[in-house]
Formats: structure tokens, C-alpha cells, sequence
């Protein structure tokens, strides 16, 4: 035999590895439920049902009462001590909205992820105190990690938006309004999302940050360009609104489900065309936070460079029926 073949079939045999190791790597998304995780406790009942599915809005077709003008995920792991300040905060500012103009509803689904602490227990307690038609309580049999749990939990809202919001209180919830006036004023064909920005706060933020995280945050602007990700200054800001039709577009199509997941799901939109602006917010960093700068920047840059090899040598699709 002679050496070219030898050469053509080692490239080939390579490719083919190559091609198996990718579908290995980026193969089909994590399973959405582990046994019956999709339900809630209704504390009028003293039943558990099953949540909604926003892949099938004929769920909520039925009972077009049902469905809510505003539906609030907050993803939270082991946040006993940081979620009831939030979560008045939210359910004030909600309320009194609610007074002000009759036709507008809510809901507030707090997303368990997998906490070991009290945070399913206090959460079902706010459910007891307003109602599960108010507060509805997603509990992960394991930890998923904080696009993991947002992805569930959009996929059991109810409201014409979508809103997603940190369990630490760190953004003021009252700029919500601003979010939803931005995102009245974009929204093309039903679909639209503004983004929370704390971009404002930037040089502020890097005259009391540490040496090694404004180098962690510099090289994260770097990673963010090479996923080709354009003109948006904070893709990492937890609070975020979307249009129901743009929710369903997005949300389901995750595969990166940790620290990275703003960046594929602002990528898709942008390839999608989905109409994005960002917003900016009123941001005061809270202590007790989970997350450690070092483990967060591997997991962070491992994820940022399999969104780039998913997508760039196609073992992950675009809809490009999206938009």
C-alpha cells in the first residue's frame, strides 16, 4: 500500500474520530425531567399538579384566564438567607401594580435547584401565604445549574412575558417597568427581549474590584468576541424579559445549562433576529454569593468555546425559522 493511501486513510479514520468525540461532547441536550419534577404543590388542594408546558400553549388554551400578563422565574440554590427579601420586594411592587390596573396579573415560580438547605420549604411557605396561583414552586431533584433551572422554569410560565430575576435581590425589582416599556417599544412580530445592563456601573466596578477578577472579567469580554457576540455590553446581568413567543423560541434550545448560558441564549437571538436592546439597571452587589471567580472562569470558558465548536462545525443548530 502505498504511503498516500496511508496518509488519506489516516486522515480519514482522524475525521471520523473526530466527528464521534463531537457527538459525544455536543450531543443531544440534558433531559428535561427526572421523574415527575414538573409539578407543584396547591396548598388549596393539598394536591400536586402538573405545571403548564410552554411547548404547548393548548395547555393553558382551555382556561385563557389562566394564562398571566407577567410570570417571574427566579432560579435559586441554597438560598434560604437571600430569597425572602427578594421575593417581598417583587411581590410588592407586583401587588401594588395589580391595584393600579385591574387587567394585569402575575406569578412568581421559584426554581429549587437542587438546594440542601431550607429554600423549597420557605418558598412553599410564600406559596401557603398568597396562593399557588401567585406562587409556584419548581423543585429539581438535582442540581442543574442556573440556565438549567431558568430553562424549566420558562417552560412552566404562564405570562405573556417572561421574566427572569436573581434570587439575591441585586437588581431593583421596580426597574422592571423599564424593561417592559423597552421591550413594548421593540417588539416586532410578537418576539423581542430587553436585556438588564449593568454596564453604566462599569468603571465603578473596576475601581473596587480585585486585580485577578478584572482580569477574569477582561478575558470574558475577549471569550464573548470570539463567539461573535455584538453590540451587547452586559450579556451576564440576571434580569431579563422576553416575549412568551420569544421564551418558547429560545429557552427550549439551550444546551449550556451553568454560568454561560446568557451567551448562547443572546447568541441565538441575534441569529435569529430577535429583536434585543439593553436596559440599564439599578445593581448593588449582595453578599453570600455561591459562586467562586476561579471555579466559575474554567466552567465559564470551557462552555464559551463549546458554544463556539457546537454551533461553528454544526453539532448544534440554529432554527432559522425562528424569526
Amino acid at each position: 500500500m502505498s504511503p498516500m493511501i496511508w496518509i488519506v486513510s489516516g486522515i480519514g479514520i482522524a475525521i471520523g474520530l473526530s466527528w464521534i468525540i463531537g457527538k459525544k461532547v455536543f450531543g443531544k441536550k440534558s433531559e428535561l425531567w427526572i421523574g415527575r419534577e414538573n409539578v407543584f404543590w396547591e396548598e388549596e388542594t393539598k394536591q400536586k399538579k402538573n405545571f403548564p408546558n410552554l411547548l404547548k400553549d393548548d395547555s393553558l388554551s382551555s382556561n385563557r384566564a389562566d394564562r398571566k400578563t407577567l410570570s417571574v422565574v427566579v432560579p435559586a440554590f441554597n438560598e434560604q438567607d437571600r430569597l425572602s427579601i427578594m421575593l417581598d420586594e417583587t411581590i410588592e411592587h407586583l401587588s401594588a401594580r395589580k391595584d393600579k390596573d385591574s387587567s394585569f396579573s402575575f406569578e412568581i415560580i421559584v426554581v429549587d435547584d437542587g438546594s440542601k438547605d431550607n429554600t423549597s420549604n420557605l418558598s412553599l411557605q410564600y406559596a401557603k401565604t398568597f396562593g399557588s396561583d401567585i406562587i409556584r414552586v419548581l423543585t429539581l431533584s438535582r442540581n442543574r445549574g442556573k440556565g438549567g433551572a431558568l430553562r424549566r422554569g420558562f417552560i412552566c410560565a404562564r405570562g405573556d412575558l417572561i421574566l427572569m430575576a436573581d434570587a439575591d435581590g441585586a437588581t431593583k425589582f421596580s426597574d422592571y417597568d423599564r424593561l417592559e416599556s423597552e421591550l413594548k417599544k421593540i417588539t416586532k412580530n410578537g418576539h423581542g427581549a430587553t436585556l438588564g445592563s449593568r454596564a453604566h456601573l462599569q468603571q465603578e466596578a473596576v475601581a473596587k474590584r480585585s486585580i485577578f477578577r478584572n482580569v477574569l472579567m477582561w478575558g470574558f469580554h475577549l471569550l464573548i468576541n470570539v463567539v461573535a457576540i455584538r453590540g451587547i455590553k452586559d450579556t451576564q446581568c440576571g434580569f431579563k424579559l422576553f416575549t412568551r413567543k420569544t421564551a418558547k423560541a429560545l429557552f427550549p434550545h439551550l444546551h449550556v445549562e451553568r454560568w454561560a448560558f446568557d451567551i448562547e441564549l443572546i447568541l441565538l437571538a441575534q441569529r435569529s433576529n430577535i429583536p434585543l436592546s439593553e436596559v440599564a439597571v439599578n445593581w448593588t452587589e449582595i453578599p453570600g454569593s455561591k459562586l467562586s471567580p476561579a471555579e466559575a472562569a474554567i466552567q465559564m470558558f470551557r462552555d464559551v468555546l463549546r458554544i463556539r465548536v457546537g454551533y461553528l462545525f454544526g453539532f448544534w443548530k440554529i432554527d432559522s425559522h425562528i424569526y
